[in-house]
Formats: C-alpha cells, sequence, structure tokens
C-alpha cells in the first residue's frame, strides 16, 4: 500500500504540535493549571523554553527514529540488508550527542548526516533520564536494554514505524527496547506503530484499535516475560476504551478520568492517547483534553495528535498552531525523502551525501 505522504505530514506535525501544547504545563498540577489558564485549562501555544511553540524531546527524538528509518532503508537498497532498529539506534545515539552526551559505543566511523546541522534539534528540553541512561550506556548498535524501566520515552517517539510497509508492531517494539527494557515499555511502543499502520488503510479508529489489540495478544503469547508485566498494556488500553465508552454515553468530556493515570509511565501515557483521539469532538478539543492534567503533558499531548493526524491528515490541525510549531521544515523534508525513497522518485545513491548508511 503507498504511503499517503499528507497522513505522514498530519502524523508527525500533530504530534509536534500536541508536544508544544503541553510543554508549559507538563510538570504543573491540576490546580496549578486550572489557577493559571483558569476552567479551561491551556488552549493555546505560551511561551516555554523561551520559545512559543517549542517541541521537546518527544519529537526531537520522533524526528531521529524517522531518519533512522529513511537511513535504513538507503542501507537496504545500496546493500540489500539492513538491520533497521539497529540503524535507528545509530540515529538515537545522534541525538544524544545533541544533548551533550557520548555514548559508549564509538561513533567515529558513523556518518552525521544533514540532521545534525539543524540547530533547534540540539535544544536540551526535559529528556528523559531513562533515555540519557540507556542510550549513553549503549556499547554497540542493536543492543537492547536491560534496564526495567517502563517510562513513555519509548512509546512516544516510534510513530513513523507505521508508515513501514510490514512487522510494524515487532519493529516498533524493538526500537522502544533500545531504551526501555520493561515489557510495557516496549509493547506499547508496538502497539502504537501498529495502530498508525492500521489509520492508514481504514479511517476507523477503533478498527485501528482492534487490529492492533490482535497484534498485542500476539506478542504476549511468545513473550517470556512474566504475564503480569506483559497484561499491563492490555489492561490499561481495556480501561481506557470503557471510559471513553462511558463519557461518550454522558456527554463531551473535558477532564481525564483519573483511573487512567498521569502519563509519566508508558501505559498511561498510551491509555491517554487512546482515550482523548476516542472521545475528542476534533483534533483540537482532543489535544488540549490531553494535555490539561497534573502529568506528562508533553507525551499525552503529543502521542494523542501523532494518532489523529495519521488518521485525517494535516487539514485538521488548527493552522494558528501549525504556523508556530518549531521543526515543520525538517518534518516536510524528512517526509519527502520517507515518501520518495518507497515510491522511487527518491535514488538511494543520490541522497547517501544527506542519509549516510553506515
Amino acid at each position: 500500500m503507498a504511503i499517503n505522504p499528507d497522513k505522514m505530514r498530519g502524523c508527525l506535525l500533530g504530534g509536534a504540535v500536541g508536544d508544544a501544547l503541553g510543554a508549559p504545563v507538563e510538570f504543573l498540577s491540576d490546580a496549578a493549571i486550572l489557577h493559571r489558564y483558569g476552567p479551561g485549562g491551556i488552549a493555546d501555544f505560551e511561551s516555554c523554553y523561551g520559545v512559543v511553540g517549542a517541541v521537546t524531546d518527544d519529537t526531537q527524538m520522533t524526528l531521529w527514529t524517522l531518519e533512522g528509518l529513511c537511513r535504513g532503508i538507503v542501507r537496504g537498497q545500496l546493500r540489500g540488508v539492513s538491520s533497521i532498529y539497529s540503524v535507528v539506534h545509530g540515529s538515537l545515539l545522534r541525538w544524544l550527542k545533541t544533548q551533550g552526551l557520548h555514548p559508549a559505543v564509538d561513533m567515529r566511523w558513523m556518518p552525521d548526516g544533514w540532521m545534525l546541522g539543524e540547530r533547534t534539534l540540539w535544544a536540551r528540553r526535559g529528556p528523559g533520564t531513562t533515555c540519557l541512561s540507556a542510550l549513553s550506556h549503549s556499547s554497540s548498535l542493536g543492543e537492547m536494554a536491560w534496564n526495567d524501566r517502563k517510562g513513555c520515552g519509548g512509546v512516544m517517539r516510534v510513530a513513523p514505524v507505521g508508515f513501514m510497509h510490514d512487522s510494524f508492531f515487532e519493529l516498533g517494539a524493538d526500537c522502544a527496547h533500545l531504551t526501555h527494557g520493561h515489557p510495557t515499555g516496549y509493547l506499547t511502543a508496538g502497539y502504537l506503530a501498529e495502530v498508525i499502520a492500521g489509520l492508514q488503510q481504514t479511517p476507523s479508529l477503533e478498527r485501528a484499535l482492534t487490529r492492533a489489540d490482535a497484534a498485542l495478544a500476539r506478542a504476549s503469547a511468545s513473550s517470556e516475560a512474566p504475564a503480569a508485566l506483559v497484561g499491563e498494556t492490555a489492561q490499561a488500553l481495556a480501561n481506557a476504551r470503557h471510559e471513553a465508552e462511558l463519557a461518550l454515553k454522558t456527554g463531551v468530556p473535558s477532564r481525564i478520568p483519573t483511573s487512567l493515570g498521569e502519563g509519566w509511565v508508558a501505559e498511561e501515557t498510551l491509555a491517554i492517547a487512546v482515550y482523548c483521539a476516542l472521545v475528542g469532538r476534533d483534533f483540537e478539543h482532543a489535544v488540549r483534553l490531553a494535555v490539561n492534567h497534573g502529568g506528562d503533558s508533553d507525551s499525552t499531548g503529543s502521542v494523542t495528535g501523532q494518532i489523529l493526524g495519521a488518521r485525517d491528515g494535516v487539514a485538521v490541525i488548527p493552522q494558528r498552531w501549525l504556523a508556530k510549531v518549531e521543526c515543520v521544515s525538517i518534518v516536510d523534508r524528512l517526509v519527502e525523502t520517507f515518501v520518495g525513497l518507497d515510491d522511487g522518485s527518491v535514488a538511494a545513491e543520490d541522497i547517501i551525501g544527506d542519509f549516510p548508511e553506515c
């Protein structure tokens, strides 16, 4: 199935917008948000990190993941073989470099590419300690994390995997497992990648979720992890859909149910995003709902925006946000390359300088 570039741009820009809207309130309590912004909470971009429309590590790492996918495709086309998640790992290590840190693995033989020339991506915007630690201790490309962390730093960045042609769940999970060793930390990422892939084939979020449910069940059945750990993702998603069903029966909700958590861990981020995408009357309402809570607001806003942007395309994103959010030109260049590599309009040989395969 051909990639829909509008849906891909919608996914990435929707995620960036949700990230930028939620960033100013990420560490505020519910009470503090209501006190500062009124009963409706934050409704528009506010200055954060000295910039209106600033994105955080969520969007940075998502873009570096997509850069890695492009490199992996280039490598596959030129060499006939490519371990995609290992190449993505290399791109995440380049992101680590922008944060002022260096991994244990020798990167001197790994060519940089054009994205390291984008100074916006060098800004340090609250990067997660698990991602920083896991990447810093990487001793080889493709090395999976051995920690027991299940923060949302894995699920928040894997949406681009849903635009590959197969193995969405497995590749999404592997890309998250590079930094998060807990099953929930990477199974949630596989689930989101499968949802994004499903939305390329159906406009129904419910159908995409059902498809992802089946992929999660298969992955859970083959997992060697304890059942209680593996089952956390399915339970959180079931709770999100149950709460969404109740909310839609009683009217359009104005707050996220406390039973869904605050989004600091992966299953809560995914559950909140699924809930908001299901109950939101439109993109703006869903994303505002996703960020106005005392938790990881930029991540829940970002994943919500990714889901709805992947389903509906760029047109549903308010223009006033698109005009101000950071990294639009970077998104456009990455999407153009990714789609061009897929449909053959861009030759790997012609862009090897921009996306050096290693």
